[in-house]
């Protein structure tokens, strides 16, 4: 394990206890907590994208914001569904992006999770061609994006006003993006498709496959089968992969207060109907800090990961997470380093 984040689900809700109740407060929140998460050691910002949901749908904005408040901390998307997007637009949004972070951002990108309404990308103006499905659009869209931050020039220049007719490209570019885009996979499939297209893996709490064995076993095979077909792809950069996991140190009486039951219960696997596919989604990790390191070095996954992204109970507001983020860095990922490095050796 080289790096730790944050995962933000940006969450809000007018109710009793919510400290995050509008989306104003969400997108500002969001920014504070990265500047506060840069603060005490967090290395990444990474950020839920969900449309038609009080959740963040335009993360640009925030993260831009973020950027020009912090200096080292990555900032990143957990994932943007491609189905919604015009990638010529979001080429644009990510190079202006990614020239204010300095080079800073990680862009995960898919074929989007399941929403709160039907078909939500139609009425953004997106439909599959003829005998495509919705993940062939989300495919597509990638393969333009991807064209465009590359440079790839695709309008035809006026000569009345620039001179030429040559093919013009998004600006602006920000050199180095191309690399530092990652695949949101669900499945050791798309994980194979995405290691052959030259994109990291982006792997979450989640698998919408099911063989019967522990979720972070899956996952690391998820994670064998991606590096497999990297090397097998013969890219000559090295990969980065990425898994999600829900960590709540008990380190307090707030922390115990929210989540001190939960801590004294079974936390496991959970295995259930998904898009109609049978989906494994993986356990929470709730305890002491030792507990929770001792835990984490003998999850599989984590230990082939390069990085860890952490699920924050965001709506608990940034004070809350802050700390709890603080815990993880000085308490937790020390013990789990120290345990998952020899067993690579």
């Amino acid at each position: 394990m080289t790096k730790l984040g944050f995962l933000s689900f940006g969450n809000w809700m007018g109710v009793t206890g919510s400290r995050t109740r509008s989306g104003g407060e969400a997108l500002l929140q969001g920014i504070e907590l990265a500047v506060a998460a840069e603060e005490v050691g967090v290395d990444g910002a990474f950020y839920r994208v969900h449309h038609f949901a009080q959740n963040h749908s335009n993360p640009f904005p925030m993260m831009a914001a973020a950027a020009a408040r912090t200096s080292r901390i990555e900032l990143g998307t957990g994932v943007i569904d491609m189905r919604y997007e015009n990638p010529w637009a979001l080429a644009e949004q990510a190079g202006a992006t990614d020239l204010i972070s300095g080079g800073r951002l990680q862009l995960g990108i898919s074929r989007g999770s399941p929403e709160t309404v039907i078909d939500g990308w139609r009425h953004f103006g997106y439909e599959p061609a003829e005998g495509q499905t919705d993940a062939d659009l989300a495919r597509t869209h990638t393969e333009l994006f991807r064209r465009a931050i590359d440079g790839e020039g695709f309008a035809l220049g006026n000569p009345r006003v620039i001179g030429t007719a040559a093919p013009q490209a998004v600006t602006p570019q920000s050199p180095g993006l191309a690399e530092r885009i990652w695949w949101g996979a669900g499945t050791r499939a798309t994980a194979a498709w995405a290691a052959e297209q030259g994109m990291n893996l982006m792997s979450s709490t989640l698998l919408t496959e099911d063989t019967g064995v522990p979720f972070d076993e899956l996952q690391a095979e998820q994670i064998a089968v991606f590096r497999a077909a990297w090397v097998a792809a013969g890219h000559t950069h090295s990969p980065r992969v990425s898994v999600s996991r829900s960590i709540l140190p008990i380190i307090d009486d707030e922390t115990r207060h929210y989540f001190g039951i939960q801590a004294q219960g079974p936390q496991r696997d959970q295995v259930g109907m998904l898009d109609g596919a049978q989906s494994r989604f993986g356990r929470s990790y709730i305890g002491e800090p030792d507990q929770l390191a001792a835990e984490l070095a003998r999850d599989a996954a984590v230990r082939d990961a390069d990085t860890l992204l952490v699920t924050v109970p965001n709506q608990l507001g940034v004070e809350f997470n802050a700390r709890i983020l603080e815990a993880i860095v000085q308490q937790v990922m020390p013990v789990v380093d120290a345990e998952v490095v020899p067993s690579l050796a």
